[in-house]
């Protein structure tokens, strides 16, 4: 099996150990009695350890390996979900109660953030490591690909698995992590040999020219994204006036419509056309806009979920954004431009929830404006980068 197959395995698997959790974790805090706002600080917590060690993980790679790292972010990754699994079961024990479950339980997120920022910087590092530098748009279509598929199929599997107990998902999601790792251990190479690394990681500022327009790009379109993924399902509800019931079944329609338009973008249509990052980003980021602002005037069903599927055409630039960082920066800085990535990402997912529900809070139209907002300040941030948006 060709290396690039082998990454999306490893990719795909994480993503899926990660999404097993969304249909869970809110009944799962109420049966331990814990508060919406709790719930809420276990993710804002495992984005900031995200945005505060991502970059570090990525330097790291450049010096240990490809790897190695893997195995540290996908080792922790499992290990914080067993401690979860361990420390909410003592809370069903009444072992543990109130402030004393809710500080171990955010203490496993903390960890779980931390070590698994490693994952995805290190996994973009290890593909611009095996990809010529004209085929990197396509070879990160396949990283992108396997991210919607876990999105898709791991909330379907967490909710079959809830039937056999809620602590059911959160155990399985911890073993696949340990498959997940020793599939990396056993049949993964390191794309990065030893007289290869420098001595010491290299350092790449945020403000370097070359890629701050690039994640000022990066955390605007995440942004938008979580600020709109956190509220959807409230403006279904709210405009066609559906019961819970209903608006559960109604927008996992749309989402599922979403997340399969979004991996066919990815998977298919950007490796078939074979555009630049420029060209992707220039038809991207516009389809977004439009995605955006159909949502602040639709009414309907119909008219909601054709404002996702442009989103979901949107997800281009997903692969264009992410070339385009990897071919602004020298093969020795690939790990360190990846974490600082993903860092930007994690910054849009500890910001979104709070500032997509504050919004929605004063009406509903706002959170969508917000991310239109954005994704027309992350179009200027495109033009500000005339050798990207520029014909070659």
């Amino acid at each position: 099996m060709k290396p690039l197959s082998l990454l999306f395995l490893t990719l795909f698997n994480s993503i899926l150990g990660l999404s097993v959790l969304f249909p869970i974790l809110g009944p799962l805090a109420r049966e331990l009695g814990l508060s919406e706002v709790q719930v809420g600080l276990f993710s804002t917590g495992y984005a900031l350890m995200q945005f505060l060690l991502a970059s570090y993980w990525g330097r790291r790679s450049e010096v240990m390996g490809r790897k190695p790292i893997l195995l540290v972010g996908i080792l922790g990754f499992a290990s914080s979900f067993f401690l979860f699994a361990l420390f909410a079961w003592l809370g069903y024990q009444q072992v543990l109660s109130s402030w004393g479950l809710f500080a171990f339980l955010l203490l496993s997120r903390l960890l779980g953030g931390a070590f698994s920022s490693a994952t995805l910087p290190t996994a973009q590092a290890y593909l611009a490591d095996i990809t010529p530098r004209e085929q990197r748009t396509q070879s990160f279509a396949v990283l992108g690909a396997a991210f919607g598929l876990g999105v898709i199929f791991g909330p379907a599997i967490g909710a079959g698995l809830a039937h056999f107990g809620l602590l059911a998902p959160v155990v399985f999601s911890a073993s696949l992590a340990l498959l997940n790792a020793l599939f990396v251990w056993r049949v993964l190479p390191e794309s990065r040999k030893p007289m290869d690394r420098p001595p010491t990681p290299p350092r790449l500022a945020w403000t370097d020219p070359r890629i701050l327009p690039l994640l000022l790009i990066g955390l605007s379109i995440n942004l938008a994204s979580i600020a709109m993924e956190q509220t959807v399902a409230f403006l279904y509800q709210d405009r066609l006036g559906l019961s819970p019931a209903q608006t559960a079944q109604t927008v996992g329609l749309a989402l599922v419509i979403f997340g399969v338009v979004g991996v066919l973008v990815q998977g298919f249509w950007v490796r078939l056309v074979r555009w630049p990052p420029r060209a992707l980003l220039g038809l991207g980021l516009p389809l977004l806009l439009l995605g955006y602002l159909g949502l602040v005037f639709a009414s309907n069903f119909v008219w909601l979920t054709a404002s996702l599927v442009l989103l979901g055409l949107g997800s281009m630039t997903s692969p264009g954004l992410t070339a385009a960082q990897s071919l602004a920066v020298s093969d020795d800085e690939q790990g360190v431009v990846a974490g600082l990535s993903s860092a930007a990402q994690a910054l849009g997912r500890m910001l979104g929830p709070v500032l997509g529900t504050s919004l929605y809070g004063l009406s509903p139209a706002y959170p969508y404006v917000f991310s239109a907002t954005l994704i027309g300040l992350a179009i200027l941030f495109f033009l500000a980068k005339p050798q990207l948006a520029s014909p070659r």
